[in-house]
């Protein structure tokens, strides 16, 4: 497995340039890439027209970026801000809400992967077995995440 990684910059402007995200995907493709996850907002956007264009697949992330190009997209990493706005609502009404920064991860809803109708024809139902458990491992913590931040390892820090 090759493993690729870019930056489309540390500035705002980086995540709301689409042409550069055409770019970086091409270069990937061009590594050999055949599945490219985006995390870079409306620059996004354009990595995941320049996969869908060479026939290779794209990961949304945020919110369900699946139907933007049906067939295309494996799945979508979806931040599950409305189980985080529902938990602090619901903490406010029963007189225990916390000021401050709270991480909602997997286990507590924080996010999902999406299957629907634009992309279920691509997941096998082993596939969503395997991911199912991934999820279910990561949750219960027998699968440790990886985190580029905490580790020191991401180029912005």
């Amino acid at each position: 497995m090759i493993v690729v990684f870019n930056m489309a910059g540390d500035a705002p402007a980086a995540f709301a340039d689409p042409a550069r995200g055409v770019e970086l995907a091409r270069s990937q493709i061009d590594q050999g890439a055949d599945v490219i996850i985006q995390a870079a907002g409306g620059t996004g956007i354009g990595v995941l027209q320049a996969a869908a264009y060479a026939g290779v697949l794209g990961i949304g992330t945020d919110s369900n970026q699946n139907g933007l190009h049906p067939g295309h997209m494996l799945t979508s990493i979806r931040k599950r801000v409305d189980n985080a706005v529902y938990e602090s609502f619901t903490a406010s009404r029963e007189g225990r809400f916390e000021p401050g920064v709270r991480v909602l991860g997997l286990a507590d809803g924080g996010m999902d992967w999406v299957l629907d109708e634009n992309n279920e024809k691509l997941i096998t139902p082993e596939m969503k077995a395997v991911a199912e458990k991934a999820v279910a491992d990561i949750s219960s913590g027998r699968i440790k995440v990886h985190d580029v931040l905490a580790d020191g390892l991401c180029p912005l820090e």
